[in-house]
């Protein structure tokens, strides 16, 4: 571990997140803080990451300013498709195999011959890229490992080991998942009252001794210690016992959230248009949005990584629909474990005067707008504390990760969601939304 030191040239940090859509968009927010703090900021994506950008955001989108700038490195995967989210095991995997890439980046910026920006002062890296902690220790500069999950979740890895060597994971077979084992109390977390099996990351379900997923998160979580700081998107009023935990583990953990709130109180001008949406965005969702009385509209958006069966898709269609409400729903391309969705041939037609369905849409602009009433989400932590910034009630049907962990803490912990049940069925998406939209929960 370096220790973070004071140096006469302006302060520089390279910023480096997960190749992942909402590592990418918190790394970024942190980085224009940064920048607004008065460091030179280089920014490193994915060569295929950046390359997705410049598609969704135009020719120019990652020209940058001159000290905030945008690098990248290769991922070492063989090409895919550019409309849909690489894998997320095979972009672990080869994050691992990054450190000669990083290195020499690292070198190129420091190359007082040829380098036209100051020394490297910091590295903030993602938590889930653990390689560039080794690239740190060999150049000497100090990283700050930042972990755009809660910190709840990372609690929760951090004790995947222990949870192993107690015994509690791999499961046995396939039918601990549904004979109530998951509902057992582990009593021991720190800051974790109450937590049951299956309120932790779902990597634990596994069967598997070396899954990938479970071994993964224990090593990025359990190398936390080795940064020179720590730091987690969100604030301590949110998620004040774990954090208390949290900061007598760690020598430095900082809190910085919710970003959008901290960078909304100050906009720089000239990064405004810097952007990291992998999707292009369909903004007429906002004209749509301006027709509809307030608050009554309910947004539906899983995220850039969780994709269902055909056949859930058609029990959340049916279930909207049937609501009566107004509804925005995001279905990205490759959101539908088939080539593409597929709903009802008459579903279109027989929603169209209430509904807006498209592939992405800016988020943050739709969450603040006065006809949103609701929000059903994957629980993944990006959409729930941009959620939780605009006083949002959230409907949770989380998918796998962390999002059990979120939607365990959103709903009978903080009280601000109600969570669909996993075998989801249009009955009960019909009963909850009018619940959120109408009842006194909402």
């Amino acid at each position: 571990m370096v220790a973070f030191q004071e140096r006469p040239d302006k302060p520089h940090a390279v910023c480096i997140p997960c190749a992942a859509q909402s590592h990418i968009k918190s790394m970024l927010k942190l980085a224009k803080l940064l920048h607004r703090k008065g460091f030179h900021i280089t920014f490193v994506n994915t060569e295929f990451t950046h390359q997705r950008l410049l598609k969704s955001r135009g020719p120019d989108a990652m020209d940058g300013l001159r000290d905030f700038r945008f690098e990248s490195i290769p991922d070492g995967l063989p090409p895919s498709n550019e409309n849909a989210t690489q894998d997320a095991a095979a972009l672990c995997e080869a994050s691992k195999n990054s450190l000669a890439l990083f290195n020499a980046l690292l070198d190129k910026l420091n190359d007082s011959a040829s380098s036209n920006v100051p020394p490297v002062t910091c590295i903030v890296s993602d938590g889930f890229m653990p390689v560039t902690i080794d690239a740190a220790e060999m150049h000497q500069i100090p990283i700050a490992l930042f972990f755009t999950i809660s910190a709840c979740s990372f609690m929760g890895y951090k004790h995947f080991q222990a949870l192993q060597e107690k015994g509690l994971t791999p499961l046995k077979d396939e039918s601990f998942l549904t004979n109530g084992y998951l509902d057992k109390v582990v009593d021991w977390i720190p800051g974790m009252r109450g937590i049951r099996l299956r309120d932790l990351p779902s990597f634990i379900r596994t069967t598997d001794p070396d899954d990938f997923f479970f071994k993964f998160c224990a090593e990025c979580a359990g190398r936390a210690s080795e940064g020179s700081a720590v730091i987690f998107h969100t604030f301590d009023v949110l998620e004040q016992e774990v954090l208390n935990a949290l900061y007598t583990m760690f020598p430095r953990v900082y809190t910085i959230g919710p970003l959008e709130l901290l960078l909304n109180q100050k906009q720089e001008a000239d990064l405004i248009s810097v952007g990291c949406k992998l999707w292009k965005e369909v903004v007429e969702c906002l004209h749509w949005l301006d027709s509809n009385k307030p608050r009554s509209v309910i947004y539906v958006n899983f995220g850039s990584i969780v994709t269902v069966t055909n056949e859930q898709l058609v029990e959340f269609g049916l279930g909207l629909a049937e609501s009566g409400h107004q509804f925005l729903w995001i279905i990205r391309p490759d959101m539908v474990v088939v080539d593409s969705a597929i709903l009802p041939p008459e579903y279109s037609e027989e929603t169209k005067e209430v509904s807006f369905i498209c592939s992405w849409c800016p988020q943050e602009e739709v969450l603040n707008h006065p006809s949103i009433g609701g929000f059903l989400t994957h629980s993944g932590w990006g959409s729930t504390i941009e959620s939780i910034s605009c006083g949002m009630p959230m409907l949770c049907w989380p998918f796998r990760g962390d999002q059990q962990t979120n939607s365990r803490y959103t709903c009978p912990e903080w009280g601000i969601g109600m969570e669909i049940d996993s075998n989801v069925k249009r009955e009960n998406v019909k009963k909850l939304v009018l619940e959120l939209m109408e009842g006194e929960k909402g």
